[in-house]
């Protein structure tokens, strides 16, 4: 990770500003079930650092946070604690909560892992796509332009997730589908800083690796993933100059 070193903000604060309060107010609903109220909690919660709304290392103000979400603070402190377990949160005695700031290995170790599962993913959606799938990865594609076009990190981050997410389908690997789930939010949480720097290029890549899965050419989709995929993964560990560094051409 690059850049210098910010003090935990508290929430609330200047930094805060219309964006946060916008993101808040857009996971308020106020919160309900079917699901329990302690998860959907979480959830919020973790979409809401996923975003960088709530920035590594900021403390967590149980109190404002349940009155944004519209629930008691009971299910806001039994969520700082599932996501205490799950990594997302450090609770520090007579401190209180924090987001977590994942040092550099943890971020490179899962994206390693993320460059492994999405490469076979890729070559498995190249031997079982269909027409109807390539047609629908192309409108994918579109979307994810159209939010580059609008310099908008929120709408590319989510494109790209359900870009990758529908490649993961079509592979239609149970297992392969579950493990990558596991990674799914957190790789999500290290793009959305680098999801500008990877702008268009990222985008180009998704192109070729879209024309490799609709020839049905299993090595090349892989291949392209791959590259794709530790692009972003040195981008997150050197900073913005390697948004620059050329990898080896892809096999065509």
């Amino acid at each position: 990770m690059t850049g210098g070193k910010r003090s935990p903000a508290q929430p609330g604060t200047d930094r805060a500003g219309t964006e946060r309060a916008a993101a808040l107010r857009a996971v308020r609903g106020p919160v309900t079930r079917p699901v329990p109220l302690r998860q959907a909690v979480f959830d919020a919660l973790v979409e809401l650092i996923i975003s960088r709304t709530l920035q590594p290392g900021e403390h967590l103000g149980e109190g404002e946070l349940a009155e944004m979400l519209g629930v008691s603070r009971q299910p806001v402190r039994e969520a700082f604690q599932q996501l205490h377990a799950e990594g997302w949160v450090d609770l520090r005695p007579g401190q209180g909560a924090f987001v977590h700031a994942p040092t550099e290995k943890e971020a490179d170790d899962l994206l390693a892992v993320r460059t492994l599962l999405e490469t076979e993913s890729a070559r498995r959606a190249a031997a079982l796509r269909t027409d109807e799938d390539v047609a629908h990865l192309w409108q994918l594609w579109e979307a994810g332009r159209k939010a580059v076009a609008a310099e908008d990190p929120e709408r590319m981050v989510g494109a790209n997730a359900e870009l990758h997410a529908y490649i993961l389908g079509i592979g239609d690997n149970a297992v392969l589908a579950e493990l990558s789930a596991q990674v799914d939010r957190r790789v999500r949480w290290h793009f959305t800083p680098v999801a500008a720097a990877r702008g268009s290029a990222s985008w180009d890549e998704h192109a070729d690796l879209i024309r490799a899965i609709a020839d049905g050419d299993q090595d090349r989709a892989a291949a392209v993933m791959r590259d794709h995929t530790e692009r972003t993964r040195r981008l997150t560990r050197d900073g913005p100059s390697a948004a620059a560094t050329p990898s080896a051409p892809t096999p065509r």
